[in-house]
């Protein structure tokens, strides 16, 4: 006889940024698959977040999908208000959203990419963990998505590598304002990944023949691998880890 599958957040509610691709979008379809309610947001694609509805929708979850533009001071309160009208409640908040610029060096940087990347990046999160402190549910899961780059940076990523920092400096500090309340944060940092963005920076580059190596799994990262360690801090299993930054790098150093 066979044991009923494990639904580990069933009953539980998700806010996920950045939820229409790439690692976004695998961390709807985890969370959604773990049991989940999920709102999520897009910026301008409507087509692909309906794709992301479909496919959670297939699966027999639940989801919806709310536009937001970060670059506008008021969308994290509008986000949170529709999400909040939804589920009637928030447990989990995924901050995924990011904006990116093609990688150049400093003295290449245009005042314009600065600014987008840190309100984006950085003041959205910020904005988006405020509100989480009076809107989250008691024994609630924040996690935000980082990137290698903060540890490990490569040449012509500094502006990008910098907002991300921030993030995990928040998550730092947050997690010790939260923990009283049960509230774990924490920030995952993935390495190469395949996605869209990827590949649009690395044009012409066979990925998968030049990163594959450098890792000890010897293949590049998927979205649903780094959407697993997401799903996992979410999950009543990660209780008890809080204020860390773990590496979803598949061993890349």
């Amino acid at each position: 006889m066979t044991s009923p599958t494990r639904s580990p957040l069933a009953g539980r509610t998700a806010l996920v940024t950045g939820g229409s691709r790439g690692i976004g979008r695998a961390v709807v379809e985890r969370l959604a698959a773990d049991g989940a309610s999920v709102v999520f947001s897009y910026a301008t694609d409507r087509a692909a977040a309906d794709a992301v509805l479909a496919a959670v929708e297939a699966a027999d979850g639940r989801a919806w999908a709310e536009q937001a533009d970060f670059t506008d001071r008021d969308a994290p309160r509008r986000l949170y208000d529709a999400a909040e009208e939804r589920l009637e409640g928030l447990d989990v908040l995924v901050n995924n959203a990011g904006s990116s610029v093609r990688p150049v060096p400093i003295d290449e940087t245009t005042d314009e990419d600065y600014d987008r990347l840190m309100r984006v990046n950085t003041w959205s999160v910020f904005a988006l963990m405020r509100e989480a402190y009076t809107r989250l549910r008691d024994d609630g899961r924040i996690v935000n998505v980082s990137t290698l780059n903060t540890v490990a940076p490569t040449a012509a990523v500094a502006v990008h590598a910098a907002s991300k920092a921030a993030v995990e400096q928040f998550a730092a500090c947050a997690a010790r304002d939260l923990g009283a309340r049960g509230v774990t944060v924490n920030t995952v940092l993935p390495g190469a990944t395949d996605t869209d963005l990827l590949r649009t920076n690395n044009p012409g580059v066979d990925l998968e023949a030049a990163l594959a190596p450098l890792t000890p799994l010897r293949r590049l990262g998927r979205p649903d691998d780094v959407a697993a360690v997401v799903a996992f801090l979410c999950g009543p299993d990660g209780r008890w880890i809080t204020g860390q930054s773990l590496r979803a790098t598949g061993g890349l150093p």
